[in-house]
């Protein structure tokens, strides 16, 4: 694992920033919102490490999809309101308060997105 500075996955990390924040804006869903929202969140945590570390993308994306359900458990125990941020509306649905069984799937096909999207581009 090196530090590094990639401006491709700074580039993505925007892009999909961008999509995740027109979809908590503007969608009211009962798929794009809650699943593909979620999708989206390992893809954005998973670019956002490349920024920065020059590291194998099997590894990283491994990492991001163990982070996730780690959140997801979390939720399980309401962590936000446990750790005195329940009143912090923007940290609140940043951090997430939610637990939901689904949520696991979608970062499981967050993880095979990325998996497949950086093997077709032979990245490492």
């Amino acid at each position: 694992m090196k530090l590094t500075f990639n401006g491709k996955y700074l580039f993505l990390s925007i892009i999909v920033f961008l999509i995740e924040l027109a979809i908590a804006l503007f969608v009211k869903d009962r798929f794009v919102r809650p699943f593909l929202g979620d999708v989206l969140v390992v893809v954005l945590i998973y670019c956002a490490v490349r920024i920065f570390l020059n590291v194998n993308f099997r590894r990283a994306t491994l990492g991001v999809f163990l982070f996730a359900c780690a959140i997801e458990i979390l939720q399980y125990f309401d962590y936000v309101r446990r750790l005195g941020l329940e009143d912090n509306r923007i940290l609140s649905v940043a951090l997430g308060r939610t637990f939901e069984w689904l949520d696991f799937a979608a970062y499981f096909a967050g993880f095979l997105l990325i998996l497949l999207f950086e093997k077709f581009y032979e990245r490492d």
